[in-house]
C-alpha cells in the first residue's frame, strides 16, 4: 500500500499539529520585544538627564502612572482587534497585521527623541491588539473537539510565552541600563522581526485556522444568524465573572513591572558577592524563568490532582492561583521591614515572591486561556479573547494606580494589604465554585451532556 502524504497542516510534531509551534515561536518572539521593552520602560523614564546614559528623569509617581495606562490600552485594544478578526479578516490575517504594527512600533522606539516614544508606544498598542487575542484564538482551534490535549497546547504555547519573557529582561535589559537605553529597545525590535518572519514562513501549516467566518459559506452563515443558547448565554455570564477575576489577579501580578522593578533598582542590595552588582532589569526574568522550569511541574500536579477525582476545574485553579499569587506578597512585605531597618533589602525577598507568583500565575493564567475557548460562542471567539485581554489590560491599569498609591501610603503597607485582601477573594470564589460551574454547563466534562431543555451539548464542541 502506497504511503499518503500527509498535508502540512495536518502534520505533527512531539504529538501535537505542527502549526502549534509555529504559534509558539511567533508569540516567543513577540514576548521577547515586549517584555525587553516593559523590562526597561519605567527605569528608562526615571532615569536622569544628566546622565550618561540619560532617561526623561520622571518622578517614581509620573513614571508608574505612565506605566498603568501603557500596559492598559495595550491589552484594551485586543477587543477592536479581535472584533476586526472576527468581522473583516479571520484571526491568521489580523495576527499578520499586528506582527507588521509591532515590528514598526518597536523600530522607532529604538530611536532617540520623546516623539519616537511615544510614537513607538502608539504602534506597539495597536500592534499587541490586533496580535494577542487572536493567535490566543488559533491555538484552540488547532485541536478538534473534545481533544484531550487541549490544555496542554495552552501549556506548551504558554512556555513560548515565558521563555522569551525570560531572555528579554536579561539581555534588552543589560544592553539599555549598561550601554544604552535605546540599543536595549531595538533589540527588542529585533527579537519581533524574527517572530513575524516565522509566522510568515510557517502559514502553510495553518491552512485551516483562524480563517474569516463569512457569509458566503452556507454553514458559516448558520453560525453567524443562529441566535445564542440559553446554554451559551450562562457560559458567556461565567466568562465575565471571571474576567473579574483576572482583572484583581493582574492588577496584583503586573506590581513586577512596575512598583516590583522599581523597588529592585532603588531599595534591594543587588551586590552578587563582592562581584559585580545585578541590573535591577535582570529581575524581571525571574518570574519566566521558574515558568519554563516548573511549568511541568505544576501541570503534572493538576493532571495527578484531576485523576484522584479531586476538583480541578479552571475556576477553582484560578482562585487558588490568586490565593497563591497574593502569598508572595509577604515576601514583600518583610523585604519592606528589611528596607526600614537597614536601608536595603537583600534579593532573595525578590525571588521568594517571584516563585510564588509564578506558582500562581501557572495555576491561573493557561488555564483561563484554554477556558474561554471551551466556551467561548465560535461567532464571537476573538472578540472575547480579546475581552480576556482586556480584562488582563485593566488589571495592568489598577496595578499602576496601586503603585501609585504606595508613593504616599507606603510600600509594607501596599504590599501586606495585596497578600491579605487577595487571598481573601481567592477563598471566596472557592466556596461560590458550584453555582460558578453550573453556569459553564459542562463543557469542561468529558462526556456530552443534556441541558434542562432537552438539548444535547457537547461542551467545547460548539465552540472551537
Amino acid at each position: 500500500m502506497a504511503l499518503v502524504e500527509k498535508a502540512p497542516h495536518e502534520k505533527e510534531l512531539f504529538g501535537h499539529p505542527v502549526g502549534l509551534y509555529i504559534l509558539f515561536f511567533t508569540e516567543m518572539w513577540e514576548r521577547f520585544s515586549y517584555y525587553g521593552m516593559r523590562a526597561l520602560f519605567t527605569l528608562f523614564l526615571v532615569a536622569e538627564t544628566t546622565s550618561s546614559n540619560a532617561g526623561f528623569g520622571w518622578s517614581n509617581d509620573d513614571a508608574l502612572a505612565l506605566y498603568g495606562w501603557y500596559t492598559m490600552l495595550v491589552y484594551v485594544s485586543s477587543i477592536p482587534g479581535g472584533w476586526i478578526a472576527d468581522r473583516f479578516l479571520g484571526q491568521k490575517k489580523t495576527v499578520m497585521v499586528g506582527g507588521a504594527l509591532l515590528c514598526i512600533g518597536h523600530a522607532i522606539l529604538a530611536m532617540n527623541s520623546e516623539t519616537s516614544f511615544y510614537a513607538g508606544c502608539f504602534f506597539i498598542i495597536l500592534g499587541v491588539g490586533c496580535l494577542k487575542p487572536n493567535i490566543s484564538s488559533m491555538v484552540g482551534g488547532l485541536y478538534k473537539p473534545k481533544d484531550e490535549r487541549r490544555d496542554l497546547g495552552f501549556y506548551i504555547f504558554y512556555m513560548g510565552i515565558n521563555i522569551g519573557g525570560f531572555l528579554a529582561p536579561i539581555l534588552c535589559g543589560y544592553v539599555g541600563e549598561n550601554i544604552n537605553w535605546h540599543y536595549g529597545f531595538g533589540l527588542a525590535a529585533i527579537g519581533m522581526f524574527f517572530g513575524q518572519a516565522v509566522y510568515v514562513w510557517g502559514q502553510k501549516y495553518l491552512t485551516h485556522v483562524g480563517n474569516l467566518i463569512s457569509r458566503k459559506n452556507v454553514e458559516d452563515r448558520e453560525i453567524l444568524d443562529r441566535p445564542l443558547s440559553h446554554i451559551e448565554k450562562d457560559r458567556i455570564k461565567v466568562l465575565l465573572i471571571s474576567f473579574l477575576l483576572i482583572i484583581l489577579f493582574w492588577a496584583a501580578f503586573e506590581q513586577a513591572g512596575g512598583l516590583m522593578n522599581l523597588y529592585a533598582m532603588q531599595k534591594t542590595d543587588r551586590n552578587f558577592f563582592g562581584l559585580f552588582e545585578i541590573p535591577a532589569s535582570v529581575f524581571q526574568s525571574v518570574n519566566s524563568f521558574f515558568i519554563v522550569t516548573l511549568a511541568t511541574v505544576v501541570g503534572a500536579f493538576w493532571l495527578k490532582w484531576r485523576k484522584a477525582g479531586k476538583e480541578s476545574s479552571s475556576i477553582f485553579k484560578i482562585a487558588v492561583g490568586m490565593v497563591i499569587m497574593a502569598l508572595g506578597f509577604g515576601f514583600m512585605s518583610a523585604a519592606s521591614l528589611q528596607y526600614e531597618a537597614n536601608g536595603s533589602s537583600a534579593m532573595y525577598w525578590l525571588i521568594f515572591a517571584y516563585l510564588l507568583h509564578t506558582i500562581g500565575e501557572l495555576c491561573a493564567s493557561p488555564v483561563s486561556l484554554s477556558y474561554i475557548t471551551k466556551l467561548a460562542p465560535l461567532k464571537y471567539a476573538s472578540i472575547i479573547m480579546g475581552m480576556y485581554w482586556a480584562a488582563t489590560g485593566l488589571g495592568n491599569k489598577v496595578a499602576g494606580l496601586i503603585g501609585q498609591a504606595s508613593q504616599s501610603l507606603g510600600e509594607f503597607e501596599i504590599f501586606t494589604g495585596i497578600a491579605v485582601i487577595w487571598s481573601i477573594i481567592g477563598i471566596l470564589v472557592i466556596i461560590m465554585l458550584k453555582p460558578l460551574k453550573r453556569l459553564a454547563h459542562g463543557a469542561e466534562d468529558d462526556e456530552a451532556k443534556i441541558s434542562d431543555d432537552g438539548q444535547e451539548n457537547f461542551g467545547i464542541e460548539e465552540h472551537v
